[in-house]
């Protein structure tokens, strides 16, 4: 691993659209031990910071950073489900 070129875990699926499709399953909001849990148990890879991007390019979106999954969902989840999310 270099300075320049850290490696970081990169969810699959990502954690906005894992998390997005059990608000959505669920029909509510979830809670942050909810979230805590699916980010816990999710699939992740480490790749190369390089690499990351290029796939955050290729999805069109960057994912949430685990080590703020609970915060960066807060912002994320009003955005992406819609008008009349709390």
């Amino acid at each position: 691993m270099t300075e320049t070129d850290p490696m970081i875990p990169v969810y699959i699926p990502s954690l906005v659209s894992a998390l997005l499709g059990r608000e959505k399953s669920k029909g509510a909001p979830l809670t942050e031990a909810e979230v805590l849990e699916i980010r816990d148990k999710g699939v992740c890879m480490m790749l190369r910071l390089t690499e990351a991007a290029k796939l955050a390019k290729s999805r069109g979106y960057d994912d949430l950073d685990p080590e703020q999954c609970w915060e960066e969902w807060q912002r994320a989840r009003k955005e992406l489900a819609g008008p009349g999310t709390a």
